[in-house]
């Protein structure tokens, strides 16, 4: 990093604080709609959220982010899921938002969960990379984590790289890092399209349809009223996440997912993007 990025990162970090903390879910989120939808069990260990015909539900963090590793476990919805999306994922607010996503698109019994990825940054997203994964995600609680630092952005599961988003602002693609996020996460009905470009609809004769969340944690830059610092060229002791990129293992095990498990890569995609990939392509670790 230049010194001159370095200096505005530093800059933009002097409002914000580092805390590593283990979430208890009446601490750290609020249910913000759902009519009863979504709660908050268990001493606030447990959070569920549910959907039936009427109405999904979702919550929010109570704080905003810039920079940081967040791990959430996520048990997704059971049996037949076709049409029901679970989204998890971070973002800021207003027509030049940045946002980082996982979507899990249900389906029918049997058939697989598609892991949806993407990033926004200033409102630009059509950054899709999808996934199905390798074990059953509804059969127990598995770790979905955003590692976001000023370097790059990694997706993981269960502690597996799955997609990183690298900072190729010196080719010209903006990248998220000037405006704090939170953490959102809702349970909808998308059966307009998530399962089959919707032709599978959701059979509400399973309803209500359940998704559940555990072990929150969150190593980050936290935004502070109280002025906290933040610096970027000294982050505190134990937050290697904060220059943390993908070594040589993390980056062979990334491929193997992506060679195995990948369904679709936009940046792969000849027929969406005629006059060329976008630029950021030139960087995408691809097997």
């Amino acid at each position: 990093m230049d010194s001159s990025r370095m200096l505005m990162v530093s800059l933009l970090l002097s409002s914000f604080m580092i805390i590593a903390f283990a979430g208890n879910f009446y601490q750290d989120f609020d249910i913000t709609w759902g009519d009863g939808r979504g709660k908050i069990l268990n001493n606030g260990q447990l959070l569920t959220l549910s959907l039936d015909k009427p109405s999904g539900s979702g919550f929010q963090s109570k704080n905003e982010y810039l920079f940081g590793k967040i791990d959430m476990q996520l048990k997704l919805v059971p049996g037949n899921s076709a049409g029901t999306v679970t989204a998890y994922y971070l973002s800021s607010q207003g027509p030049t938002h940045d946002e980082i996503d996982f979507e899990f698109l249900g389906n029918v019994s049997g058939d697989p969960y598609i892991l949806h990825t993407n990033v926004f940054s200033q409102g630009k997203g059509n950054r899709e990379q999808q996934f199905y994964l390798w074990f059953d995600p509804t059969a127990d609680f598995h770790t979905y984590s955003i590692l976001w630092n000023p370097q790059v952005i990694i997706f993981s599961v269960d502690g597996t790289p799955i997609r990183e988003f690298k900072n190729s602002e010196s080719k010209g693609v903006p990248f998220p890092k000037n405006q704090p996020m939170r953490i959102y996460s809702s349970l909808w009905n998308a059966d307009d399209w998530a399962t089959r470009g919707g032709l599978v609809k959701a059979d509400w004769s399973h309803a209500p349809f359940t998704a559940s969340y555990r072990n929150f944690n969150a190593d980050a830059c936290v935004w502070s009223s109280s002025g906290s610092s933040c610096k970027s060229n000294s982050p505190p002791s134990g937050s290697a996440w904060f220059s943390q990129q993908l070594d040589s293992t993390s980056q062979a095990r990334m491929k193997w997912v992506q060679k195995n498990y990948m369904i679709y890569n936009y940046c792969t995609d000849a027929k969406r993007f005629p006059q060329g990939f976008p630029p950021e392509c030139a960087t995408t670790n691809l097997s």
